[in-house]
């Protein structure tokens, strides 16, 4: 049987894990920031659990299931399956993809994201301010390009001239991709689909 302490430690190294904190994976769930706080662990000399709904919202995000938290929380953490990783700039360049924009070659170091099927998913960190505030220098990203693309998904493009972007997809049509700017210092940009090499979904973001 798990203690109130047991899941709260589960939790925290959950975003360990994860290269944030407890409050940036409240964030990431759409939760208050505070949900994980200290001070919200205990009532008085009682200790309190975390909600349902608030742990249930950020394994769906993770994409963990209640089994692999419990084994967390059993000290008996999955690691998940090796990610992966290379920095934004570096996806600039050749020899990092195939023409599907899936992960090969040499030069990847790899990070582990606990429950996560890898299904061919990578890590980009990002460099640099054009993707601020949501996106800022020395996040990770994680990147799904067997996922779907939809209007409205945050996704990184990169070109067949090798520029490499994260934006978000305002339009897509058979001849043209239309993209929205995170940072509004810097322009959306319209794309010829013959002058892009591939566009992935991003499915996680690791602040």
């Amino acid at each position: 049987m798990f203690s109130h302490r047991d899941i709260w430690a589960a939790l925290d190294r959950l975003a360990v894990h994860l290269s944030t904190s407890p409050s940036g994976l409240a964030k990431q769930a759409g939760l208050d920031p505070t949900t994980f706080n200290k001070s919200k662990r205990t009532s008085g000399s009682k200790d309190r659990w975390p909600s349902t709904e608030s742990l249930s919202k950020v394994l769906g995000v993770v994409g963990m299931s209640f089994e692999d938290f419990a084994r967390f929380a059993d000290n008996a953490p999955n690691n998940g399956p090796a990610i992966p990783v290379i920095g934004l700039a570096q996806a600039g360049d050749e020899g990092f993809f195939d023409d599907s924009g899936f992960p090969k070659g040499g030069g990847w170091d790899d990070v582990r994201v606990p429950g996560l099927q890898s299904g061919g998913v990578y890590a980009l960190q990002i460099a640099g301010d054009s993707m601020a505030p949501v996106l800022r220098a020395g996040d990770r990203i994680l990147v799904a390009p067997n996922e779907s693309v939809r209007k409205g998904d945050r996704v990184v493009v990169k070109t067949i001239d090798g520029e490499v972007m994260a934006k978000e997809l305002y339009k897509q049509t058979a001849h043209k991709i239309e993209l929205i700017s995170l940072n509004p210092e810097y322009d959306d940009r319209v794309l010829s689909k013959k002058d892009v090499h591939w566009m992935a979904r991003i499915v996680w973001v690791s602040q």
